[in-house]
């Protein structure tokens, strides 16, 4: 494991500086960390596992970016000077406290914007299996984007998806 605390890829960090193996196995645990989370607070919910932890609920951002690290989806990234060096998942703050906002991202001319509607398809199906609830918008220059706050019940796999009009 690296040194220090593990954090997840939000997309706008540097490419993990530790083989995609030993990366993979580090996120597998902290996963497995949160969903015990989950099972040790959520003790009133018929399916504990499938709500996101009051600690999730405090951070968003980083929940939302590890349940999607955990799904095999890969982070955006950036170099020293601030520049995309990889297309993927970025996650940041939603417009309401309690949720964030991903968004398909990566280099000029990379692609990002003609793969985003089928991957952040892909972000809220994942995200909906881990509890959480994604809406599809697209947003300014018709770049399309996800909305995503706790789910308001268990879930059974599937997200709340659509092409909304959201005017910003």
């Amino acid at each position: 494991m690296t040194a220090g605390a593990f954090v997840a890829a939000t997309g706008d960090g540097p490419e993990p500086a530790v083989p995609a193996r030993e990366r993979a196995a580090e996120v597998r645990v902290a996963f497995e960390g949160l969903l015990q989370i989950r099972r040790l607070t959520n003790t009133e919910a018929d399916a504990p596992e499938a709500v996101p932890a009051a600690w999730e609920l405090n951070q968003p951002v980083r929940s939302v970016a590890l349940a999607l690290e955990a799904a095999g989806i890969t982070p955006s990234a950036v170099d020293a000077d601030g520049r995309r060096s990889a297309t993927g998942y970025r996650v940041g703050p939603g417009e309401q406290p309690g949720t964030a906002r991903v968004e398909w991202v990566g280099p000029p001319g990379g692609g990002a914007a003609q793969e985003e509607q089928d991957t952040l398809t892909k972000c809220a199906a994942a995200l909906g299996r881990a509890g959480w609830t994604a809406l599809l918008y697209r947003g300014p220059r018709r770049r399309r984007f996800l909305e995503v706050e706790p789910a308001r019940t268990p879930t059974t796999g599937t997200a709340t998806e659509g092409d909304h009009t959201h005017g910003r």
